[in-house]
């Protein structure tokens, strides 16, 4: 039986103490890599709710079928709803590509580009990047 001084429990808190050390570096270098952004709409007011029931459509989509879209968050402004803001985080800039391909976001930017008026999209740099939306 071993005691926690023998040679054989450092050598395990060490295994243990590195791979600790490579499991924090892998978390961070994926948030690196990870594409954040928000997209700010303004939606034609006559076609809120249709665009609001096309973007949830596609949000619960991208969300479940796409590893890569880690989130897709979307709020309205209280004092004017059709001012939409869009927090978007991709797994990479190569998710985000393919996501521009999948068929349900084609049906949501062909379908909803009468309804918008305006987008801006903003690239952001996360101030704490390992915080976990739950």
């Amino acid at each position: 039986m071993s005691t926690l001084n023998s040679p054989s429990a450092a050598i395990y808190t060490k295994i243990l103490f590195i791979s600790l050390m490579l499991a924090t570096y892998n978390v961070t270098a994926q948030q690196e890599k990870q594409l954040v952004r928000l997209a700010k709409l303004v939606i034609d007011p006559a076609q809120l709710d249709t665009y609001n029931a096309m973007l949830k459509e596609e949000i619960q989509a991208s969300v479940k079928i796409e590893p890569g879209v880690l989130t897709l968050y979307a709020v309205a402004e209280k004092k004017d709803p059709t001012h939409i803001t869009i927090l978007e985080i991709y797994a990479s800039t190569d998710a985000y590509q393919s996501h521009l391909k999948t068929p349900h976001f084609l049906k949501y930017k062909e379908g909803t580009k009468a309804m918008v008026k305006s987008i801006e999209l903003v690239e952001t740099t996360p101030l704490i990047p390992d915080m976990k939306i739950k």
